[in-house]
């Protein structure tokens, strides 16, 4: 799993106009989800996400995560993040895991933060959806989790 994650003050994503999900502080988390991932890769996310400390204490170091905050998340799939870019101009996603087995594995990683205490907002998986935030930092950390 690849996880892209964005301290923001706000974040939203939509389809076709429709808001899906809005979050306040906390986090944006674009999560690619690759074919050799599994439950317990999910639920390993799903804690480092939670507890990742990338907000900033009383001496502006990065001592807080979205849980000590009282922030949210918004969770979007994105399977592009899963992308193979090493021969030619086109990137190959053959590695990205199907949506039959991706989908339940992003709706775990959801259902595990919220069981931790951390709100969370997501997409819809597998639509074309415009994400718009605002990066606080900016702060941009980049998880894979094997």
């Amino acid at each position: 799993m690849r996880a892209v994650v964005q301290r923001v003050s706000e974040a939203r994503v939509s389809t076709d106009g429709v808001p899906l999900g809005v979050v306040g502080p906390g986090l944006c988390v674009l999560l690619g989800v690759a074919a050799s991932d599994t439950e317990a890769l999910a639920s390993k996310l799903a804690g480092r996400l939670a507890k990742l400390r990338i907000f900033p204490d009383e001496q502006g170091r990065f001592d807080r995560s979205v849980l000590d905050v009282g922030g949210s998340v918004l969770l979007v799939s994105q399977f592009t993040l899963i992308a193979d870019t090493s021969a030619g101009n086109r990137p190959s996603f053959s590695a990205a895991a199907r949506p039959e087995q991706a989908e339940p594995l992003y709706a775990q990683v959801a259902a595990e933060l919220r069981a931790l205490g951390v709100p969370v907002e997501t997409g819809r998986f597998g639509a074309h959806m415009d994400v718009s935030l605002v990066n606080d930092g900016p702060v941009t950390i980049v998880l894979d989790v094997a």
